[in-house]
């Protein structure tokens, strides 16, 4: 499996299926850990990351976690290579701009993926699509206890799981759901229900997570700090949470259908209608006219296009994505003239 082979379809948590799969687009969870006696990454020399990648790389392999799980060392593939992997959610940014040894184990489905020499030694990582973090935390355990027969995790009885941010330090573990929310934006009330989420402790991040713009009404929400609590603790805030901002949305769609549902179609069937026939489509813009026709999807007002598509077509088009489907770089003006192209054939095929 080469990594240009994944470039015409994308990973099972992108196939629009799951819990509330209408609003919540998939629930990730991943587990940072790190290897006693030695050093967290940003102390570590050249060969003890080489040690740790060879290590970790081999124990993940003995492990079988998958039966098609391939590994692939980042500093053997290029820019573009990378960037794939980031906007395909397998790699972190800060992973795939990292230096020396370091990579990626992944199977076909995608649900998986174990990052080395991240931040920390070992990041795990599930992804389901719809809302399933209780699937998604019973295959992660799985996946850290196979690997801690393994590996020998650094570890305090007083502490927990040691990690080189001290944001992690506890369980280690991150959990997410990634939403769309555009008649949450629509209805200027976006703000109020974050500065409530935030309140509990949460975050609310962009498409690919710390430091990334929202685009596309898409949301990522995670727990902040792990210390003082247990993973279940930390998915029962999550879980707690996440009905709430889902039924807020569904709510300001009905307003938005029963105030002004002539001004909400002609907003949505524009949105198609540029997809349809436009030649040049910017990543910034080809962002919102998905999310609006995602919308007019579930609303029933757009009937002749899956779920599935539209979520896939949100990664497809990025830079990396069309640079790999064309075999070639390209400048962001090609970019947006392929992105169209690329957009009106996946149409015309619905």
């Amino acid at each position: 499996m080469k990594i240009s082979d994944l470039a015409d379809n994308t990973g099972e948590w992108l196939r629009g299926t799951g819990a509330e799969s209408d609003i919540v687009i998939s629930s990730r969870i991943r587990l940072a850990r790190n290897v006693a006696r030695f050093p967290f990454l940003s102390r570590a020399n050249v060969k003890q990351k080489r040690e740790l990648e060879e290590m970790v790389s081999n124990k993940i392999k003995e492990a079988e976690i998958t039966s098609d799980l391939r590994y692939i060392n980042l500093a053997d593939i290029d820019s573009v290579d990378r960037l794939f992997l980031v906007e395909r959610h397998l790699i972190s940014r800060e992973h795939a701009g990292g230096e020396g040894e370091r990579g990626v184990a992944f199977g076909k489905s995608e649900t998986i993926s174990l990052m080395v020499n991240e931040e920390d030694h070992l990041r795990i990582q599930v992804i389901r699509s719809g809302f399933e973090l209780k699937e998604a935390w019973k295959k992660i355990d799985e996946v850290d206890n196979k690997l801690e027969k393994r590996l020998n995790y650094a570890y305090s009885s007083r502490f927990g799981y040691l990690t080189a941010c001290p944001t992690n330090v506890g369980t280690g573990m991150r959990a997410s759901v990634m939403m769309h929310l555009p008649a949450l934006g629509m209805t200027h009330h976006i703000e109020k229900v974050f500065n409530a989420v935030m309140k509990l402790g949460l975050v609310v991040r962009g498409l690919y997570g710390e430091g990334t713009q929202v685009s596309g009404d898409l949301y990522q929400i995670s727990n902040q700090f792990t210390l003082g609590k247990s993973e279940i603790e930390i998915l029962e805030i999550i879980e707690g949470v996440i009905p709430r901002i889902t039924s807020y949305e569904r709510m300001a769609r009905k307003a938005l259908i029963s105030e002004s549902r002539e001004q909400l179609e002609d907003r949505i069937w524009r949105s198609y209608g540029m997809l349809k026939v436009a030649r040049i489509i910017s990543s910034e813009e080809i962002m919102h006219l998905l999310s609006q026709v995602r919308m007019g999807v579930n609303l029933g007002i757009i009937n002749d296009i899956e779920m599935k598509t539209l979520n896939e077509l949100f990664i497809l088009t990025l830079p990396g994505h069309l640079q790999k489907l064309e075999g070639r770089e390209l400048t962001s003006q090609q970019r947006n003239v392929i992105r169209a192209a690329y957009v009106r054939k996946r149409l015309e095929m619905t």
